[in-house]
């Protein structure tokens, strides 16, 4: 069976912004979040994190420290009735050079065909949310239906027009894809949502 998921990019939009976030300590979910991800879960969405981590590539945390804080993430999660049915992460710094470079690092869409390839998910009927403009091109690489940029991360530039629509949070943007359920074909209108 093809599952139609939501991708959600980790910093900015799952927890607060906090460069090379790693430590338990540190981490702290932007406002709704549980909810929005446990709404999701009630719709019958998958729900798969793909993150770009380089400050495992440069040396400031290791993948152990990763690990721990995905554990962490996973049991608050499910506190609240939640569960991401999957976590992917790049851990190579932007200069990272192999015989054939990386192909996850988000512009690239190596993530979401992995997890795509690895859950049977449906590509064209998914979608993804990120706080990055490289996050929305990650998504149009790899055929996802619809990508969407939200404010809770970065400060979006003027490019932010390329995603399908810019909402001011996770929460909102689940308030608004579970409001349109039930017309499968109907796309969310470009436009701007606070």
């Amino acid at each position: 069976m093809v599952k139609r998921c939501v991708f959600l990019d980790r910093d900015g939009v799952i927890n607060v912004e906090k460069n090379y976030l790693y430590r338990v300590a540190d981490f702290e979910f932007v406002d709704g979040v549980p909810d929005a991800i446990r709404r999701l879960n009630e719709a019958g969405w998958q729900v798969v994190v793909v993150t770009n981590q380089s400050g495992i590539g440069r040396g400031y945390y290791t993948e152990s420290d990763y690990a721990i804080l995905t554990d962490h993430i996973s049991a608050k999660l499910a506190d609240a009735g939640a569960t991401v049915d999957a976590f992917y992460h790049c851990p190579h710094a932007p200069d990272w050079n192999a015989p054939h470079g990386c192909e996850c690092r988000k512009p690239m869409p190596g993530m979401v065909l992995k997890a795509a390839s690895d859950l049977g998910l449906d590509l064209a009927g998914s979608v993804l949310v990120g706080d990055k403009v490289s996050d929305v091109i990650a998504g149009r690489n790899a055929g996802v239906g619809e990508c969407f940029l939200v404010e809770s991360g970065h400060a979006l530039g003027d490019d932010a027009g390329m995603a399908d629509g810019v909402f001011v949070s996770l929460g909102a943007f689940v308030d608004h894809l579970l409001q349109r359920a039930g017309q499968a074909d109907k796309q969310i209108s470009p436009f701007y949502l606070t």
